[in-house]
């Protein structure tokens, strides 16, 4: 079929069939081919929407946070296509609670003033320098973050409505002290108990095995002796990283560059600023401001006493050092249009209202010299040439492997690449290399495994591609059992050995509760010392649901330790150790539960009462 196909493309009737495909996206437009809804619209919750770039951006953020705690582990999970959406989601589904709580928290009349956020901006630890409120702190942690003031404003007083219900929440649970005690008792105890380990290994090794239970267990569990269908892979790996080795560049390369990026290596103008911001469009009050300074006034002053900037008039206007490409542009084209220390602006208009800006210090821009960034050059020339070469050979790689597609040898030839191979691998041991879903989609596909043609180049990374092809196929089959001979003695053996380790364990059980002891006697065991054991002991799921042993009459019951052996268990006392110095600690504990109840029962109404539209949740 590809053979056909590739006959085909350079015929008039597929170029008119691609034609015709061309003008349908342009006249429907790509978009709706892609998601639905509103492209710029994540969700809707009501007549409120929450921006899809709003929304990527939580997911990334959440995406590394989890990345830095579980590192590799979640990178694997998300390699789930499953479990991705589900992710996607969660964090999609927080946002909507988060609407949900504010829309309910404005129905109640909780609201937050200006004052509350200026006051809770000026004692943030993030934003202060010596215990003191740090303007130039606060403006470059506001660029890093992507916010502006007012939309950092906007953020806290959001945060702090919810918050607000949340206290709310909480405020209203209560725990009674009997109830603290009781959940106390239930935490603090403890069980006094004797064991007795059945060792599986040891009855495995005493398990008699005949040929008639070999075969018949062989015979009973195929899927355990089943080899998965395997291939036999050559391909060719690319990779910009590989190819930075070959790379030399000269002084003259090197110098060349720095000339050239010279501002790269170059620390930018700046220059410390103070303003007087007067929100809105209120011209008549900004020309006032404009005029008293005009008439003498002291700067700092007028701005603490008439600025409505909230970070910035407490410290006399400052805005501190600001550098181009940071600042709203009709407010930055003004601040560096000021020559003199001392110069102050006529009024400027911004999205935020009206400006006064006084220009209070100049810092220059330096040059690093060029052995300073020496090592760096060398570094982005390499990464520079590599990526160049890579995505040429690319598409070079990509070309000849379709023009040739019955060997790798042309396409290795072209790109001055080995062929490497594997022995027969299946999905679960290949090298890591071809366990990319990607690549293992492909080469399962029907041009690449039956065919035994080469597949289109796929990426594994940014700027890491491979080309494969299948050179001979293993079907999947059950192994003859002379193949596998000794491993279904051993797992025969191991079943044998456990089962009878579990009717031993539960015959003395049953003789215990009884009051007999002839089993004990009869396979020369017995119980260990007594220990005492809390709910954190890996035997506690069947300690502590055990009945409390009466009248000094011990209670039994199996079990299984960590390695799968059967434990035996006597109890022979329960014990609550009650402190009330925890009470206090188990009464929080207490109400936090009850009030993420509370907030999961208050989000389940707001949710059936809400009209809530997805509009992109899988990537």
């Amino acid at each position: 079929m590809m053979e056909r196909l590739r006959e085909g493309v350079n015929s008039i009737a597929v170029k008119i069939i691609l034609g015709l495909i061309i003008l349908s996206f342009v006249f429907a437009g790509v978009g709706s081919y892609i998601v639905g809804g509103g492209a710029n619209v994540a969700a809707k919750v009501g007549n409120v929407e929450i921006a899809r770039g709003e929304f990527e951006q939580a997911y990334q953020n959440e995406r590394n946070r989890m990345q830095s705690q579980l590192g590799d582990y979640f990178a694997s999970l998300l390699a789930d296509p499953a479990y991705a959406e589900s992710f996607r989601k969660s964090v999609l589904d927080r946002m909507i609670n988060d609407v949900l709580l504010e829309q309910h928290a404005e129905s109640l009349g909780l609201r937050i003033s200006d004052t509350q956020i200026r006051q809770m901006i000026l004692d943030m630890p993030q934003f202060q320098n010596n215990g003191a409120f740090d303007q130039e702190i606060y403006q470059a942690s506001l660029r890093r973050a992507g916010f502006s003031a007012d939309s950092f404003a906007e953020y806290l007083r959001r945060d702090l409505v919810r918050n607000q219900l949340m206290m709310a929440l909480q405020g209203s649970e209560f725990t009674l002290p009997s109830e603290v005690e009781l959940q106390s008792k239930l935490l603090t105890q403890t069980r006094d108990i004797r064991t007795l380990t059945l060792s599986k290994a040891t009855f495995a090794e005493n398990a008699d095995i005949t040929s008639e239970e070999i075969q018949q267990y062989y015979d009973e569990n195929p899927a355990q002796y089943t080899r998965p269908e395997q291939v036999k892979v050559a391909y060719i790996e690319l990779s910009a990283e590989a190819l930075k080795g070959t790379v030399d560049i000269s002084d003259d390369e090197i110098q060349q560059y720095y000339d050239e990026h010279l501002d790269k290596y170059s620390t930018a103008e700046q220059r410390s600023v103070s303003h007087i911001l007067v929100q809105g469009d209120d011209e008549a009050k900004a020309q006032a401001i404009l005029d008293e300074l005009n008439a003498g006034a002291d700067f700092a002053i007028v701005a603490q006493e008439k600025s409505e900037d909230i970070g910035s008039s407490e410290e006399g206007g400052s805005l501190g050092w600001i550098e181009k490409d940071v600042m709203d542009p009709a407010f930055e084209e003004a601040a560096f249009a000021l020559s003199n220390v001392g110069d102050r602006t006529a009024l400027v208009k911004s999205d935020f209202g009206y400006h006064i800006i006084q220009l209070d210090a100049l810092k220059a821009s330096q040059s690093k010299p060029l052995s300073e960034v020496h090592a760096e050059i060398v570094a982005e020339l390499s990464d520079q040439i590599a990526v160049d070469e890579f995505y040429a050979l690319q598409n070079e790689l990509e070309k000849v492997a379709f023009e040739y597609p019955d060997s790798l040898d042309d396409a290795a030839q072209a790109v001055n690449l080995g062929i490497q191979t594997t022995d027969f691998v299946s999905a679960q041991d290949a090298p890591e290399l071809l366990k990319s879903p990607a690549v293992m989609q492909v080469l399962m596909s029907p041009e690449v495994k039956e065919d035994g043609l080469n597949s289109e180049v796929v990426e594994v990374a940014p700027e890491h591609v491979i080309v494969v092809r299948v050179e001979d196929v293993r079907e999947q089959t059950v192994l003859p059992l002379n193949d596998v001979r000794e491993q279904v003695e051993i797992q025969l053996a191991a079943a044998k050995g456990e089962q009878q380790a579990l009717e031993l364990g539960a015959q003395l059980v049953a003789e215990l509760k009884e009051g007999k002891r002839d089993l004990l006697q009869s396979n020369n065991i017995a119980f260990g010392e007594l220990e005492t054991i809390d709910r954190n002991s890996p035997l506690a799921g069947t300690a502590f649901a055990m009945a409390k042993p009466q009248a000094e009459q011990s209670t039994f019951a199996q079990s299984k330790d960590m390695e799968g052996n059967v434990v035996v268990i006597e109890l022979t006392k329960v014990a609550a150790n009650f402190d009330p110095a925890y009470n206090e600690q188990i009464s929080a504990q207490m109400e936090r539960v009850s009030t993420q109840q509370d907030l999961t029962a208050v989000l389940t109404v707001l949710r059936d009462n809400a009209d809530i539209e997805y509009f992109v949740v899988e990537q």
